[in-house]
């Protein structure tokens, strides 16, 4: 019986499969944020932060019904660092004595809890880091695309940008559909996604570079399909063991860094599948040969004139 690792798939074969799916992917995504938009953060929204400590751990969905039940607006409650830390964001306008008003809101049923801090996100800090991130997005796109230009081929660089963004725009897209909340954690999880998903293409790509200048067939669709075989053990061990990280983060790890891992989680999944069929198969459709990697060489006019 054959491994997985020994078992040859016809990955190019189904290459317009795989395309359907990640332009469906793609088109929810894109619906998605149109329609909904992202639940933005405080992070981008501006609002305020109020920080408060328990005696003992409280049930967090009973904090959040007694500030709605308050007529607080966008509760979003967490712990913070120890189980009797909480945490509470508050869609509004800052007000001076807001801390005071939750403690004693939550005092009311019976618990000893202590104010720590209650600072103010202003909207224009949260519209510059918006700028600020989107621009950042753009800038590491830009720089990768002139990374592979100059290490591989410009047609590499088309295949590696359009992957890198849709797998941005797929996460994106799910924070969009899901609701979850968008803030700064889950942009820097985007980067690590695009840091991530570019290392996975380029191990791919030197593989199908190696194979296209040692195959002596010009069969572009089976060359990639042995590369990919090749390399696709090394991307499933990869992926495997940084997702059982990130599973356990999300496990684990509180409500202060779910959305990074699930961000992550998503970003991983989706970037594999992007490097092995998304990156690859765009190379056969902005049609790369072996001229563009193996120069013809020129004949010598000299050398022809020679008896």
């Amino acid at each position: 019986m054959k491994t997985l690792i020994d078992r040859q798939f016809d990955f190019m074969g189904k290459r317009w499969v795989a395309f359907a799916i990640s332009g469906l992917l793609i088109l929810a995504s894109l619906v998605s944020l149109l329609l909904q938009g992202l639940n933005l953060g405080l992070d981008f929204t501006g609002g305020t932060l109020v920080e408060v400590r328990y005696a003992v751990a409280p049930s967090l969905d009973a904090v959040r019904q007694t500030l709605e039940g308050a007529e607080f607006r966008d509760v979003s409650v967490q712990t913070f660092g120890a189980t009797n830390e909480v945490l509470i964001r508050l869609q509004q306008a800052f007000d001076p004595e807001v801390g005071n008003r939750v403690v004693e809101l939550l005092r009311e049923g019976g618990d000893r809890v202590d104010l720590v801090r209650a600072e103010f996100v202003g909207a224009q800090v949260g519209d510059q880091l918006r700028d600020q991130s989107g621009m950042g997005l753009l800038v590491a796109l830009g720089i990768v695309m002139l990374y592979v230009a100059f290490r591989f081929q410009y047609k590499f660089a088309i295949g590696a940008l359009l992957a890198l963004i849709h797998d941005v725009i797929v996460v994106v897209g799910a924070f969009s559909l899901f609701q979850w909340e968008f803030d700064l954690t889950v942009l820097a999880a985007l980067l690590a996604v695009i840091g991530y998903s570019l290392n996975d293409t380029i191990v791919v790509y030197d593989r199908i570079r190696e194979s296209i200048r040692k195959s002596r067939i010009d069969d572009m669709p089976a060359i990639f399909n042995e590369a990919i075989n090749l390399t696709l053990s090394r991307t499933l061990a990869t992926s495997g063991t940084t997702l059982l990280v990130l599973i356990a983060l999300l496990l684990l790890g509180g409500d202060m860094i779910q959305n990074f891992s699930i961000a992550l989680i998503f970003g991983i999944v989706v970037g594999t599948f992007s490097s092995i069929y998304v990156a690859a198969a765009l190379l056969l459709s902005v049609r790369l040969q072996r001229e563009d990697l193996i120069p013809a060489k020129k004949e010598d006019p000299e050398a022809e004139e020679l008896p």
